[in-house]
């Protein structure tokens, strides 16, 4: 086994461990409801929610933010369908017998997490035109990304490259 095979099976393991560890939390009631609502709300409820809220409040002011936020949803969503087809990962329950879905998946693929993605990219196009938010939409774009490993649908991984691309991807639109 050459170096790179060795660390990439380390960087496995670890990642199954860690999936295994947090999913853990998922047995308990009130941690698997918490996360539920989390995850339902970083479908696509709360950033949609949050920008009909910005033009209500904001009115012609907020057209260029929300624009700008639903451009970069587009982009993230086409990004991330493509990878997940593309990689074909299966999710940790489907794989892991230690792990157990704390709530139904979108679609049968892991990488990277959509969720994540989108919370991290909404996130950092929102707080740079309100910076008042970051209260809010950093605690929540967290809980986001914490949802999807402790109900079992991604591995840390998936959730840290979600994080990345909807980071590159915000950097992107924002410089646009």
């Amino acid at each position: 086994m050459s170096r790179l095979e060795a660390g990439l099976e380390r960087l496995r393991l670890w990642d199954s461990a860690l999936c295994v560890r947090f999913n853990g939390a998922v047995r308990i009631a009130l941690v698997r409801r918490v996360f539920r609502i989390v995850s339902r709300l970083g479908d696509g409820v709360f950033w949609y929610a949050l920008m009909l809220a910005l033009l209500a409040t904001g009115g012609a002011d907020a057209f260029g933010p929300v624009g700008r936020m639903a451009g970069t949803g587009f982009v993230c969503t086409l990004i991330y369908k493509w990878l997940k087809s593309t990689t074909s990962r299966p999710r940790p329950y489907a794989v892991e017998s230690a792990v157990r879905a704390g709530a139904d998946p979108l679609d049968p693929f892991s990488f990277p997490s959509g969720h994540t993605l989108h919370a991290v990219a909404f996130s950092m196009v929102a707080i740079a035109f309100y910076p008042v938010l970051a209260w809010l939409l950093v605690p929540f774009t967290l809980l986001v990304a914490a949802s999807r490993v402790v109900l079992g649908l991604h591995y840390p991984s998936d959730v840290l490259a979600g994080a990345a691309l909807g980071a590159l991807i915000a950097r992107g639109a924002l410089a646009l």
